[in-house]
């Protein structure tokens, strides 16, 4: 069984899941990635240091 590859434009989809880049501040650095499926969307910050910080519709994921 092989599971679909596809890209798209700003991303691709692989499996169930579509991945996307949002945005970005080439002057600060950051950028912001989707992803989505048919069940949960999240959103995935990254700062120029690498600092990775990840949201769903309700509330930020926090480590443990």
């Amino acid at each position: 069984m092989s599971v679909e590859y596809k890209e798209i434009p700003y991303g691709f989809q692989y499996g169930a899941a579509e991945v996307t880049r949002l945005c970005s501040d080439e002057q600060k650095g950051w950028i912001t990635l989707g992803i989505e499926t048919p069940k949960q969307n999240i959103q995935v910050y990254v700062t120029k240091t690498g600092k990775i910080r990840v949201h769903d519709e309700k509330t930020e994921w926090k480590s443990q």
